[in-house]
């Protein structure tokens, strides 16, 4: 990533890569909602920054206003012909999470079912044995990267086994989505080759699917309907990318921070590891303090919100995260509280675009954390000082030594 010019004023020049941002965003939040609730900012293309509950929950209900069909947080051009010309960087094309209704509607509507409680359940026998595989690998080395060699390690290969494909394939599907979410943000180039690879590998499944069908997301998907007609490959492909792109980065951040925390507070850790009632507050808690996601849209027309004017063509980053730590909705939202009751988190995001792979990652995210507290119930972060975090679009822990 190129070197910027140092935050001067978050107000009006944030940045969502500096460092301190990345590595703890919450009191440049705390700052700007008692002083500029909704920020602006002219990098990495220009786009708009809220930061209370209310007016992330209001955003999220204004479509088509603010439209999702660019939903990456930056906008970057890059010279496709080699001529020296630029033009923007291909958006990601991932119905119904990219699309503004009916596409989104009727998408949505199709994938609900395969997410839906009891339908993800079908796929906690293999978490749970993936998981345990896991600790295997590591468990008599007193040490482990908890970031790459447990957490990072599950979504791809749930994903992967939904999808009907490889396990094998998901060191691939991590390399892409970090190319789409992480590394590209900054780098069109990246971006746009990590999105080929997963545009390719998808549209040569789908194909196999249409000649082959099986059991599994790709072929339920291509048995489908909408108003009568059969639905196109390539929406199946978009659908599917969705899948890869936001199943896969964001549950294990999710994971991970999770880790984080209890390495880190000795007491939160050992109330879990004695109390096996606790899992689902404290799966609920940790999504609204480590909130990974932050997605963006795109206005369509003009729009007045607090006190700020929203012209056509702004970007508004939709600031999960910032809206789980304000607290005029959460009693003290700095404090993780495992047992909090009262939590109406947006970590999933709010709206028509809201998760529908909530309860996958739900399921994931509680086999994850069992198995580990199962297993390993004594452990801290060994170095807390050479944990790095990844930030921008989905923040989490990328390297997150611990030793038990």
């Amino acid at each position: 990533m190129a070197s910027t010019p140092p935050v001067s004023d978050w107000t009006s020049d944030y940045d969502i890569f500096d460092s301190g941002y990345i590595n703890d965003p919450v009191p440049v939040w705390d700052e700007l909602r008692d002083t500029c609730p909704i920020a602006h900012t002219d990098r990495w293309g220009g786009s708009w920054l809220p930061t209370k509950y209310d007016d992330v929950q209001a955003m999220s209900k204004m479509v088509p206003e603010l439209s999702s069909t660019r939903p990456l947080v930056t906008d970057l051009a890059m010279d496709v012909d080699g001529d020296g010309g630029s033009s923007e960087a291909p958006v990601i094309n991932a119905p119904p999470i990219s699309a503004d209704p009916p596409l989104a509607t009727w998408t949505r509507r199709l994938i609900l079912p395969t997410f839906a409680p009891r339908a993800v359940e079908r796929y906690r026998p293999y978490t749970e044995q993936l998981c345990h595989e896991l600790v295997d690998s590591f468990i008599e080395n007193g040490s482990a990267d908890a970031a790459t060699d447990y957490a990072q390690q599950i979504p791809p290969r749930v994903i992967a086994h939904l999808l009907g494909v490889d396990p094998g394939m998901a060191d691939d599907f991590t390399d892409w989505v970090r190319g789409v979410l992480e590394l590209g943000l900054s780098d069109p180039v990246i971006r746009a080759e990590s999105r080929e690879k997963i545009f390719g590998f998808l549209t040569s499944e789908v194909e196999d699917r249409m000649a082959n069908p099986r059991d599994d997301f790709l072929s339920n998907l291509l048995a489908q309907e909408h108003e009568g007609d059969s639905i196109s490959p390539n929406i199946v492909v978009g659908m599917a990318n969705l899948l890869l792109v936001a199943g896969i980065d964001t549950t294990w951040s999710s994971i991970g921070s999770a880790l984080w925390h209890l390495g880190t507070f000795e007491s939160d850790r050992r109330w879990l590891a004695g109390d096996d009632e606790l899992f689902p507050s404290a799966i609920e808690e940790l999504l609204r303090a480590y909130s990974p996601v932050t997605m963006a849209r795109v206005a369509t027309e003009e729009v007045d919100i607090g006190d700020v004017t929203i012209c056509p063509g702004d970007k508004v980053l939709m600031n999960f995260p910032g809206a789980n730590m304000d607290p005029k909705v959460f009693e003290n939202p700095h404090e993780v509280q495992l047992d909090r009751q009262r939590n109406r988190h947006v970590a999933f995001g709010a709206g028509i675009h809201r998760c529908a792979g909530s309860n996958l990652a739900r399921m994931e995210m509680d086999i994850a954390l069992r198995v580990w507290m199962e297993r390993i119930p004594e452990f801290v972060v060994s170095s807390p000082d050479e944990v790095t975090w990844a930030g921008g679009q989905v923040r989490g822990p990328r390297y997150l030594p611990v030793t038990f």
